[in-house]
């Protein structure tokens, strides 16, 4: 089953693929919001038990998804606004607040491929205020509490010869932070949500899962703080393309009284055999090939700023 399961990092494409197949999963809850003015929406779902944690391929812990249709668009107070909604998210799954808190903020991916771009741009636009506070002080900022903000961006294992687990472990046990925001380009299950949905999470990421090119997870567990992850899908995979093609093609099928006895035929195949079927028929290069839109690269450059905002609002 696993083997051909839609490739996706979005716990809520996850969940939407057991509801397409009339499936319960048990020990997972999930909470909708909609504010209508904005017309952002977010789906808060939480694995409660082992049990719903294995069903659903993800650890235990709260998976918290912004969808914003118009995410893609230039219009800056409306970015301000899914920025201000990000903050909100954000300070809900910080542990306890302490007078001051010392933050990490990791950018992991490769600035050098523009999908994966986000996290070394997020941390570009960052507040950085670790370094102002160790030299003058929180006075320097004329506020009687600052969170004590760091950053670092590791690179990728064919630039450093290192895991970024490696990397980041050593940053956090010589600067010891009470919390560390992990930000990556994640892969979804549908284009229409590549560049218009935020996922966070507090329980961690495994960098480059989304293409397939696993990695040591950052999470509670293996950093010894707790772990927030913050990913914006960027990229599909070659057969997600043509499985929807595919649901399309059948629906227009069946409007043609001349094309029934075909529709049939593919109607008999439940989702899991089409998209290997799909598999299968596609070449070895395409089955291996992740497409994103051909505005990439403003739309990378576009987030990159809106989520260094919410993470300035959220730690101001």
């Amino acid at each position: 089953m696993e083997q051909f399961q839609v490739r996706t990092d979005l716990a809520l494409e996850t969940r939407e693929k057991f509801e397409e197949d009339n499936v319960e999963i048990k020990g997972v809850r999930v909470e909708e919001e909609y504010r209508e003015k904005s017309e952002i929406k977010i789906t808060t779902m939480v694995i409660e038990t082992e049990n719903g944690a294995k069903a659903m391929g993800k650890p235990k812990g709260t998976y918290i998804t912004l969808e914003a249709a118009n995410m893609d668009c230039q219009d800056e107070d409306y970015h301000r606004e899914i920025s201000l909604e990000l903050a909100k998210i954000i300070r809900k799954l910080l542990p306890p607040k302490k007078d001051t808190m010392s933050v990490l903020v990791a950018g992991l991916g490769n600035r050098e491929v523009t999908p994966d771009a986000l996290g070394p741009r997020v941390v570009d636009n960052m507040l950085i205020t670790r370094h102002v506070l160790k030299e003058f002080g929180k006075y320097a900022f004329g506020e009687q509490e600052v969170n004590a903000v760091s950053g670092i961006v590791p690179g990728v294992m064919a630039q450093t010869g290192m895991e970024s687990q490696e990397i980041i472990r050593g940053v956090v046990d010589e600067t010891k932070p009470d919390v560390m925001i992990a930000i990556d380009a994640l892969a979804a299950r549908s284009t229409r949500r590549l560049s218009r949905t935020i996922q966070i999470t507090d329980t961690g990421i495994n960098p480059g899962s989304g293409v397939g090119n696993h990695r040591h997870g950052l999470s509670e567990k293996t950093m010894g703080i707790p772990v927030i992850a913050i990913g914006v899908p960027t990229v599909v995979d070659a057969a997600t393309i043509v499985n929807d093609t595919m649901h399309t093609l059948i629906q227009a099928m069946e409007e043609n009284s001349h094309l029934e006895t075909l529709t049939t035929g593919l109607n008999a195949l439940n989702d899991m055999e089409k998209y290997e079927l799909i598999r299968e028929l596609l070449s070895p290069q395409l089955n291996t090939m992740f497409v994103t839109p051909k505005d990439i690269d403003e739309s990378v450059r576009r987030l990159s700023y809106t989520l260094s905002e919410g993470l300035n609002i959220a730690f101001a």
